[in-house]
């Protein structure tokens, strides 16, 4: 028996996250269906909607944000007609 396999849990899978100061890898066990440890985003993030604490007032919603993408790109549309003479 090599000092490897000694446990079963040593033989998980890692977290694939690397430090960004020294360039190693995470050495801890990756959550169950994730690449990353529970240090390192696995299950995390926030509730989304009105229910979120840091709601303020709707600009940073998923809606909004479709929105003025939306509105983005209508405007890079004109604008290139406008300059090629079409209007």
């Amino acid at each position: 028996m090599t000092k490897d396999n000694v446990y079963p849990m040593h033989n998980s899978p890692r977290c694939t996250a690397h430090s960004k100061r020294t360039g190693k890898p995470c050495k801890s066990p990756a959550v169950r269906g994730w690449s990353v440890c529970r240090m390192h985003g696995a299950r995390g993030g926030s509730k989304s909607g009105i229910n979120a604490n840091a709601y303020k007032h709707g600009g940073r919603t998923q809606e909004a944000e479709q929105l003025r993408k939306l509105a983005n790109e209508m405007g890079r549309s004109l604008s290139a007609l406008i300059n090629d003479g079409s209007i």
